[in-house]
């Protein structure tokens, strides 16, 4: 089945910045996404349309595509108990906050006791992202699936 609207994929990647692995999903469940519903960055849903189960291929996504560019005045002073990931906080590290948009990534400029300085730039903003793209499985969505927005079971979200 090509992918295309409301298709779940259920793919493997491996991601890297230049020769810099930055993750992968190797030896763990495939991701599953419900395509066209803004699931996965633009760049890397749009390189999707049209592929299909057992599709192997690269693709390399500029910032604008993925995470944006990098904001140069996105720091900001949070309470250390709205930082979700450690107990205890340095310089670099990333953390998790609660934002009225969600939850969102910050990057640790400065820890005092109890605030801590944070940049709010997604940690790969600004950066040139390349792709290793297996599609294990594609299939049409149920109809919760669409209402819901996003795909369920394995490697996509669970009620």
């Amino acid at each position: 089945m090509a992918i295309s609207k409301n298709t779940v994929v259920q793919f493997h990647y491996t991601l890297r910045e230049g020769d810099e692995l930055i993750e992968t999903s190797a030896g763990s469940d495939p991701l599953a996404y419900l395509h066209g519903h803004g699931n996965i960055i633009p760049g890397l849903e749009k390189s999707m349309e049209g592929r299909d189960t057992g599709d192997q291929f690269d693709v390399t996504v500029a910032c604008a595509d993925a995470y944006g560019e990098r904001k140069d005045d996105a720091a900001q002073q949070v309470p250390i108990k709205h930082l979700q990931g450690a107990k205890r906080w340095k310089p670099g590290m990333v953390a998790m906050i609660k934002t009225d948009q969600g939850m969102r990534q910050v990057t640790i400029i400065k820890a005092g006791l109890k605030h801590a300085t944070v940049d709010t730039n997604h940690p790969l903003a600004g950066k040139e992202l390349t792709f290793s793209v297996d599609i294990i499985d594609t299939r049409e969505a149920s109809e919760d699936e669409v209402a819901h927005g996003h795909a369920h079971g394995v490697g996509g979200h669970h009620h």
